[in-house]
């Protein structure tokens, strides 16, 4: 029985870390996620935010709005394909310029916040032509203005939409918990959740508490 306890409190305080830990895991962002064109039309998820990033011609970028995780497997993709001929094979070209497709997709009605709409189905392309040492950001800027971003440089909103909001997380039951901070193009951060923390914290005063009163019994 002296040995059961310790045991005992410590598989208790598991369940207890999972548990604090699950909502946290649930939770997903709303934002703009930033993607690169990849071969056959694919995306793969940015390693560098559109402020960042200096796209070399002849390059597709991508951006998607929606609630999802910040993660490249999680993260929700433009519904278009990545196609530099198909967005600017009409585009010529210019001397002294650089040719960026871009991939605008305001994702589904579901996911816009509280009050607004989105401005369209269907994902929206251009083709900026921009200085050859242009960013992302700046080609994105020459045909999807207005553009907004937070204090921390997180890009919030593509041609004014959403209106309001940034990176803001949700829960499984579509509540907004708390302001994210960006990480690259998306937010998220790289530390353990609170629950987690707590669940933690549990796993620890069980066992101790366990290991005391065999002690005492032992006496």
């Amino acid at each position: 029985m002296r040995r059961r306890l310790p045991a005992a409190a410590l598989a208790l305080g598991i369940v207890l870390a999972l548990l604090a830990a699950a909502p946290a895991l649930a939770a997903g962002y709303r934002y703009w996620s930033f993607w690169d064109g990849a071969a056959g039309g694919q995306w793969s998820y940015a390693a560098q935010g559109p402020s960042l990033a200096r796209p070399a011609d002849g390059s597709v970028q991508g951006f998607r709005f929606a609630v999802s995780k910040d993660a490249a497997a999680e993260a929700a993709k433009p519904r278009a394909a990545a196609d530099f001929e198909a967005v600017c094979g009409a585009t010529a070209p210019a001397e002294g310029r650089k040719r960026v497709a871009l991939v605008i997709d305001f994702g589904v009605q579901a996911d816009a916040p509280t009050g607004e709409v989105v401005p369209q189905e269907a994902p929206r392309t251009a083709c900026a032509q921009v200085a050859p040492e242009a960013t992302t950001a700046e080609a994105l800027a020459a045909v999807a203005k207005p553009l907004r971003y937070n204090s921390a440089a997180l890009l919030c909103a593509i041609s004014g939409y959403p209106q309001h909001g940034c990176g803001e997380q949700i829960a499984q039951t579509g509540a907004v918990e708390a302001s994210a901070e960006p990480s690259g193009s998306a937010p998220g951060g790289g530390g353990p959740s609170a629950g987690l923390l707590v669940g933690i914290a549990a796993v620890a005063a069980l066992a101790a508490a366990g290991v005391w009163q065999s002690r005492r019994r032992g006496r």
